[in-house]
């Protein structure tokens, strides 16, 4: 019963690193994002391209979309793309969604089943930005939008 008891404690020690392994998501608020961005944060906007057009995006954010329209993801291939945005594993990267649902998924994802240190999402989303009257940078994808936003 002994040698039994002393096995579980032994597999339970060997087993604590792999427990503490990944970091956890961490809700940031705009004034946090805007501190953690000063240490060289990479952020990343993963709404829709109709998203980005009608709100902008968060001055200095990378537009990389998780979801499609349909809700449909490709998680491998967002992963390579983000993977090739990012300068080092230690990198911090925040995640900006509209309302901090998506962001919080997708961040989930990446320090639950990607094991990846070092990611946050903004707390209520870009909402929350906006409500705070932070500053978005318009989003020009094609000319004619370009050409429109000049404009007005």
């Amino acid at each position: 019963m002994q040698r039994l008891k002393n096995l579980i404690l032994v597999l339970l020690l060997a087993s604590a690193p792999l427990l503490t392994a990944a970091d956890e998501l961490v809700d940031l608020s705009p004034a946090q994002l805007q501190k953690i961005r000063k240490n060289n944060a990479l952020v990343i906007d993963i709404r829709t391209e109709q998203e980005w057009q009608s709100t902008g995006i968060i001055p200095g954010s990378r537009m990389l979309q998780f979801f499609d329209a349909q809700g449909q993801a490709d998680p491998r291939q967002w992963l390579e793309q983000m993977q090739k945005l990012r300068r080092s594993p230690e990198q911090p990267i925040v995640l900006v969604c509209r309302s901090g649902n998506r962001s919080r998924m997708v961040g989930d994802f990446l320090t639950r089943q990607a094991g990846m240190k070092n990611i946050y999402h903004l707390q209520n989303g870009l909402k929350s930005w906006l409500q705070q009257g932070k500053a978005t940078e318009p989003v020009c994808i094609g000319q004619i939008a370009c050409n429109q936003a000049a404009t007005e």
